[in-house]
């Protein structure tokens, strides 16, 4: 009995420290995670929301321009309007 109580002992030792290594790794995982990968995605979803305030800016100076020429000159706006309705139409046709 001696032998199997020694065995048993070593098996429990053997688990406990892979329990150990386990928690261990855990911990760095985890210290990984905070401090390099969150850091990182904050960063990478600031770039976007400036990305997509740029993009805003951009379209609603497009939209003022266009605008301004459409009310400077209707005439030519109401023909270019008409031209690409009429393309489209053959096209989807």
């Amino acid at each position: 009995m001696g032998f199997s109580k020694k065995v048993s002992n070593t098996v429990k030792d053997v688990a406990d420290d892979t329990q150990e290594q386990i928690q261990t790794l855990r911990a760095q995982v985890e210290s990984l995670l905070n401090d390099r990968v969150t850091p990182a995605l904050a960063d990478a979803a600031g770039r976007a929301e400036s990305a997509v305030h740029n993009a805003r800016d951009v379209t609603s100076a497009r939209v003022e321009t266009v605008s301004a020429q459409v009310r400077d000159q209707p005439i030519i706006a109401i023909i270019i309007a008409s031209v690409v309705g009429y393309l489209i139409g053959r096209i989807a046709r």
